[in-house]
């Protein structure tokens, strides 16, 4: 579905739901236990149900400057043989909700993944029949090199299978280009590294006239991490290194005017983060 919009000074910000959904998100951060969120106030009622069972979601972010149209992360995908039982072979309307909001897919000219895990580079490629074929025929594909180098190197939980149908293809086709994680797209759009879930992760900085958006990417995975930082995510794959990026995010980040937009938020997606005694908490007006 079709989902939020935010205006950052000139730019355009444009949710694009594949998957939101209550529970299911406690194998993603262990600690997260019912009782242990029941205890959180301000996650309800948007980001937990009443019995503490997390919410989340799957999405992609469109960065649209007037001049370029960027759609950040490319969520799970369809036909894709996945793990996941609620992930395998999925069968969404995304690609008709891109249209709907008046982003078909030929008319992207960025995509740009803030790492190379499985819900997040899916429909990077689309199943036409008999081979995995880029989505975005018109885009470039921008893929951290050090993430990239990484995962040809490193298999875990199905990651080259991730790889050879959704990265691979890309590559092939030429259209990919490897960047650093403080790459800057365009004036109004820059990478900030935030490593710890992956080695080459990043997170997205939009500026325009004075105002500013954060696209986490997975630095964190649901809005009970600003209240336990020390919450690991159970990918994450240098757990002291994530805490230390979360820990050194949050402090940048309260206090600030910077909208906060959740890669895997439920709705409402963003806010501002505010400090909350010795932790942080999210307010979402």
């Amino acid at each position: 579905m079709v989902g939020e919009v935010w205006r950052i000074g000139a730019v355009k910000i444009t949710r694009i739901v594949e998957i939101e959904a209550t529970g299911g998100m406690s194998r993603i951060i262990p600690d997260a236990t019912r009782d242990k969120i029941q205890d959180i106030g301000w996650l309800f009622p948007h980001f937990a149900s009443a019995d503490g069972r997390l919410r989340g979601a799957i999405h992609s972010l469109i960065i649209d400057t007037g001049e370029r149209r960027i759609i950040v992360d490319t969520c799970i995908g369809n036909d894709k043989e996945r793990a996941v039982p609620a992930w395998n072979k999925l069968q969404t309307a995304y690609l008709a909700n891109l249209a709907a909001a008046g982003y078909p897919a030929e008319s992207i000219d960025t995509v740009l993944c803030t790492h190379l895990h499985i819900d997040h580079v899916g429909w990077n490629t689309k199943w036409d029949g008999a081979k995995w074929i880029p989505t975005f025929t018109n885009a470039e594909y921008l893929f951290g090199e050090v993430e990239y180098n990484h995962w040809m190197t490193h298999d875990r939980e199905g990651q080259s299978q991730v790889m050879a149908d959704s990265v691979t293809p890309i590559v092939e086709a030429g259209l990919q280009k490897l960047i650093a994680q403080n790459h800057v797209i365009c004036p109004e759009v820059r990478l900030i590294p935030t490593p710890g879930h992956t080695p080459g992760h990043h997170s997205v900085m939009i500026e325009s006239e004075g105002q500013s958006a954060l696209i986490t990417g997975d630095f964190l995975h649901h809005p009970c991490q600003f209240a336990h930082p020390e919450w690991p995510s159970a990918p994450d794959w240098d757990v002291p290194q994530g805490y230390a990026t979360r820990v050194d995010m949050y402090r940048r980040l309260a206090e600030t005017l910077t909208l906060v937009i959740g890669t895997h938020f439920h709705t409402p997606t963003a806010g501002y983060l505010k400090t909350d005694g010795k932790a942080w908490r999210l307010d979402v007006g």
